[in-house]
């Protein structure tokens, strides 16, 4: 009876905090198709939100980083399409808080203007300083995204503050971690972006979540090691929903790590985990929880190319239910406990 509580107030919570519940008319349909968000999956040609001016247009390495230290909590930093800011040699570029770095990414062909590094030494190239930080219609190259175990691994952005959004970006070359939810990184939001090449082995992360909540949600994902990773510390929740998931990742696709990772001497595998409606290709199993989420994890409505007992393992707490499997979409279970 307690654990059916739990997972009836993770629910409930989910209706009323995310911002991505939509009414679903076709429920039973499966995988990333049944997309209700308006917006393509990955973002880019047909992208709805996209920004065409700000209060500061920059267009050279230092006007955006003027912009960034006068920018002030409402106000929209706008990169026009074709620029490309070289910020090689900057560590930890600080994203004031309220404010929003904008490109056109699908606006008219627009891929998005470019802002890169070509610094293969260990660092985070970008961190929020405050909540409610936004990037949008922009490219984030790294310096590499190969999947050797080199010493130096590479970073985009971490988050420890609330309601950062990453929407309609490429992020991609970065060796270690795309998008980082930290802790007091709490409503994270990373939807309708292509996010690829974080791949370096034994690390290599699209989206890393320690000690936060994340949605995830309309993504595109391929060639990273996991798509999602989670330190599944207590504290550490993430939904994701209407993503795509590529062939080409070199271990399974979504994780949440358990105690014995941690070396912490519990089983638990973060709070809890929402994963349905989405599409899972590849030859790698697809969801991996590695203990117990405390208050439950739910997958369902997914599409697996895989077959059951390969796409998905769970330590326990978990439901599987509503899934399809292989080319012809075969419904292989009613319902799984773990």
């Amino acid at each position: 009876m307690k654990v059916v509580c739990h997972r009836v107030m993770v629910l409930t919570l989910l209706i009323v905090c995310n911002p991505f519940v939509f009414a679903q008319g076709a429920e039973e349909m499966y995988g990333c198709e049944a997309n209700p968000t308006g917006n393509p999956i990955g973002g880019g040609e047909g992208y709805s939100d996209i920004k065409t001016t700000g209060d500061f247009t920059v267009t050279t390495k230092e006007e955006f980083l003027n912009a960034l230290k006068k920018a002030q909590p409402g106000q929209v930093i706008f990169l026009p399409d074709g620029v490309e800011i070289d910020l090689t040699g900057e560590r930890n570029v600080k994203l004031p808080a309220g404010v929003t770095l904008a490109g056109t990414r699908g606006l008219n062909g627009s891929k998005g203007a470019r802002i890169f590094t070509t610094l293969r030494q260990s660092h985070t190239l970008m961190t929020t300083a405050g909540d409610l930080v936004r990037l949008t219609g922009l490219r984030f190259e790294g310096p590499y995204g190969g999947t050797e175990k080199v010493a130096d691994h590479c970073s985009f952005m971490v988050t420890s503050h609330y309601g950062t959004e990453v929407d309609n970006c490429e992020v991609y070359n970065w060796n270690h971690r795309g998008v980082t939810a930290n802790p007091g990184g709490f409503k994270v939001r990373v939807h309708h972006n292509y996010i690829h090449h974080c791949q370096r082995s034994g690390y290599g992360y699209g989206v890393r979540i320690d000690n936060a909540d994340v949605y995830i949600i309309a993504n595109r994902f391929d060639y990273c090691r996991h798509h999602i990773a989670s330190s599944g510390a207590p504290g550490c929740s993430y939904e994701a929903a209407w993503n795509h998931v590529g062939e080409h990742a070199t271990s399974h696709h979504f994780d949440m790590h358990g105690g014995r990772d941690r070396g912490d001497n519990t089983d638990i595998a973060g709070d809890w985990i929402h994963i349905h409606h989405n599409t899972f290709q590849g030859k790698v199993s697809s969801v991996i929880i590695r203990g117990v989420p405390s208050q439950g994890g739910d997958i369902h409505h997914n599409w697996f190319a895989l077959p059951l007992e390969k796409a998905v393992g769970s330590g326990g707490n978990t439901r599987m239910y509503e899934n399809v499997y292989g080319p012809d979409k075969t419904k292989q279970e009613k319902r799984v406990e773990y």
